[in-house]
């Protein structure tokens, strides 16, 4: 059993910022396989976006080798708090989310979760299920559990509060809500990113509240986006989303910057810690190009999405593409019809931009080129800076570096 909890932390410690506290865990794995009966591993995600990207997808690579090790997976879906709206990190309060678009977003949340997480080993429960149901007088005592001075230790908190920025008293309760899914889930161990170190520890607090055993916290790093800067958000367009076409999927990770593709293999891949300190030797030797480990790193990830097939054709694409300066074949083509074309209309309806103020920022850094494909029947008119006159014909349109569509104008 020595060897199997020695193993089981190697592989659970992987990539981990804070693991509070690892005697504790220690203790509940050794419990676990002496009665065999699995530890309850929560992990809670606020639906306020529709879809999950790389970065959402290190901790549940984590929940995944938890399943792998034998234990029962919770993914709380926030369907209640996400209605409130998590206030980490946030410079002033975060709009609140109606009840349909948080239903909406876990329905795509529950769809692609299992593109990492094994079906049968995971429990998708959403905390409306006991918030809902949860009186004025339970409210209350919940409350009566945690002191204002205490939550004011919240650094963003505390930062409001001596900027005189409002907080509002949803907000303060927030953490509390989070903590009390650990107590209506009965959890052993939470996942949460490092910006959740907070939300966690009052987690364990709570849990004793209530006469539970405290649960065990482990968090992972925030994975740092294309930019190789900010954390990785689909509000700042340095994403990878886990649902885009593997081409697409293949040209944004070549895109990333040398310095944070360790990080990336770590987090999000299996190759063994002793083969990344490998290739970092020979990168720093000069034996090996840091492209082509990049390559690698992008052919395992839109494998894992995807498959072995559909990265190999990713990657020869990408080479056509970019090192030949060929036409892309791999894309999406989307059929419009013949006359003006408003460009900000356009890309916002195809989801590339979230608003028409960011396309007119696309078009002023001249971001967007649009090429044709057959001169004979094609041509465009530019009529004003966003709007274009569109004969019938097939057009390319390369939005930044990496994206294109096809245009088939009929």
């Amino acid at each position: 059993m020595l060897l199997e909890i020695t193993q089981a932390l190697k592989i659970i410690k992987r990539g981990v910022v804070h693991l509070i506290e690892e005697q504790d865990l220690i203790r509940k794995l050794e419990k676990a396989y002496q009665s065999k009966k699995p530890l309850r591993i929560k992990a809670g995600f606020d639906p306020t976006a529709p879809d999950l990207h790389l970065g959402h997808t290190v901790l549940l690579r984590k929940l995944r080798q938890f399943q792998d090790l034998g234990h029962e997976v919770y993914f709380l879906i926030g369907d209640f708090t996400g209605m409130i709206g998590d206030p980490t990190g946030r410079s002033e309060t975060r709009p609140a989310l109606t009840k349909e678009q948080v239903l909406k977003n876990a329905q795509t949340y529950k769809e692609q979760v299992f593109k990492i997480l094994d079906p049968k080993k995971t429990k998708v429960v959403f905390n409306s299920q006991w918030f809902s149901q949860m009186t004025a007088e339970e409210v209350v005592k919940l409350c009566a559990k945690y002191t204002v001075a205490r939550m004011l230790e919240r650094e963003d908190f505390k930062k409001r509060f001596e900027l005189g920025i409002p907080i509002n008293i949803h907000e303060l309760i927030y953490p509390l809500f989070q903590a009390y899914d650990s107590v209506a889930l009965e959890a052993d161990i939470e996942l949460g990113g490092t910006d959740q170190l907070f939300n966690l520890l009052i987690g364990r607090d709570i849990q004793r509240e209530y006469g539970q055993e405290a649960q065990v916290i482990i968090t992972l790093p925030l994975l740092e986006g294309l930019d190789g800067v900010q954390k990785m958000s689909k509000s700042l367009g340095n994403y990878v989303g886990i649902m885009e076409p593997p081409f697409e999927m293949y040209g944004k990770i070549m895109s990333i910057p040398d310095s944070i593709m360790w990080k990336y293999y770590e987090l999000l891949t299996e190759v063994s810690t002793e083969e990344i300190e490998d290739m970092k030797d020979k990168v720093s030797s000069g034996k090996l190009h840091p492209k082509e480990v990049k390559k690698r790193l992008a052919r395992t990830l839109v494998a894992y999405f995807h498959s072995e097939k559909e990265a190999l054709k990713a990657e020869e694409e990408f080479e056509r593409v970019f090192s030949k300066k060929e036409a892309p074949t791999l894309v999406p083509e989307i059929e419009v019809s013949s006359g003006k074309l408003w460009i900000p209309g356009f890309l916002k309806e195809q989801g590339i931009v979230k608003s028409s103020s960011e396309a007119r920022r696309l078009i002023n850094q001249k971001a967007l080129d649009l090429t044709t494909l057959n001169i004979n029947n094609s041509s465009t008119e530019v009529l004003t800076q966003e709007e274009i006159f569109l004969n019938p014909g097939n057009y390319l349109l390369k939005i930044g570096k990496k994206k294109f569509l096809k245009l088939k104008v009929v």
